[in-house]
């Protein structure tokens, strides 16, 4: 999935944005999908500091930002910067090949 109408923002930006309860309706397949990227983000940021693009959604709409991913579990990632998206707001992560 594409960022294309997605806002780029900085990851220092992210503490003064507002997340909704409610996760991001994406299919069970889907899901999967990103659970596999998130662990390889994890592993590409703890391993190599390696960047991903993160593709979520606030309350005002699609947001991307560029970082580098430290953990995650079941709510929320952790970014290099010490700032979280929760994890039910993300919709995709893309990694350099």
């Amino acid at each position: 999935m594409k960022p294309t109408a997605a806002q780029t923002i900085a990851k220092e930006e992210l503490g003064r944005l507002r997340f909704p309860q409610e996760a991001v309706s994406l299919n069970e397949t889907h899901r999967t999908e990103l659970s596999r990227k998130l662990a390889r983000a994890v592993r590409l940021g703890n391993g190599e500091h390696g960047k991903c693009r993160i593709l979520f959604r606030d309350a005002e709409g699609l947001k991307v930002v560029e970082t580098t991913i430290w953990s995650a579990d079941d709510r929320s990632i952790v970014l290099k910067s010490g700032a979280t998206i929760p994890l039910a707001r993300v919709i995709d992560i893309e990694m350099p090949l």
